[in-house]
């Protein structure tokens, strides 16, 4: 599968990082990447690869901004980070995250949740709001469970609930921490040719910039993707669609040899 980028006229970066360390949301004392350089411009596809425990959740939950970067310097969208005032808020909701297991509010029903970013934020009256969430949810076929109770969801439609609400706001950013783990391959099939087609559809004028956590490779190595490694606390950049086969860095041959989780 190959994932075609329009050209893009130059922009400023959406993220820079330089000699960023990222503490662990357990213990943000604890350092999990350090001294980490990075820059994402827009309608850029990454892949973020590393195996269990290398700080691939810490990464996206810092680069959100849910919390700050613990050394170095970054900015997004041109913001030094982090950024929580209330007049920065319009610029923080330029990105959207989805968490690995959707983190949906319980007491909710699947449509109060995706409604929540247009209710919450936009203050969007319910009549208008439930039109555009109806077509959310048609678009990611969670129509038929609008009404079921969040916590009753299975994780394959929870993870896919939390997709949906993080589109809400249509951002130009979107973080995706492990976005196929524990999948049926039906669902990741789905996710694959979801996230294809929303990054491809994108234009000059409104470019759409995504980054993805993973622990197994495979399903993307024949993207047309940037590609990162975390490995041993370090952000190793492997460029733009590089040759996997015979890649003498040894982590490539395990996380492509990685089982789906």
């Amino acid at each position: 599968m190959e994932l075609d980028s329009p050209n893009l006229p130059q922009a400023p970066p959406l993220i820079e990082m330089q000699g960023v360390a990222v503490g662990s949301i357990l213990d943000l004392a604890q350092i999990t990447l350090e001294d980490v350089n990075w820059t994402v411009n827009p309608g850029e596809f990454w892949v973020v690869a590393g195996m269990h425990a290398s700080g691939k959740t810490d990464l996206m939950w810092m680069t959100a901004g849910i919390m700050p970067p613990q050394d170095g310097t970054y900015r997004l969208f041109g913001h030094e980070m982090p950024m929580y005032s209330e007049e920065q808020l319009a610029e923080r909701l330029r990105l959207g995250l989805v968490f690995e297991n959707g983190q949906l509010l319980r007491h909710l029903n699947v449509q109060e949740n995706i409604a929540l970013p247009l209710r919450y934020h936009r203050h969007v009256e319910w009549t208008e709001a439930e039109k555009r969430v109806n077509a959310m949810l048609e678009k990611t076929e969670l129509l038929p469970l609008a009404d079921a109770m969040s916590g009753t969801l299975p994780r394959n439609w929870q993870k896919r609930a939390g997709l949906a609400r993080a589109l809400m706001l249509e951002p130009e950013l979107l973080l995706l921490d492990h976005p196929l783990s524990g999948l049926d391959l039906r669902h990741l099939h789905w996710w694959l040719n979801f996230l294809r087609s929303w990054h491809s559809g994108q234009t000059p004028e409104h470019p759409r910039t995504l980054i993805i956590t993973v622990q197994d490779l495979r399903p993307w190595r024949d993207m047309n993707c940037h590609f990162a490694l975390l490995k041993k606390k370090k952000f190793i950049p492997l460029g733009h669609r590089p040759k996997f086969a015979g890649h003498e860095e040894p982590l490539i041959k395990e996380l492509l040899a990685e089982g789906l989780q």
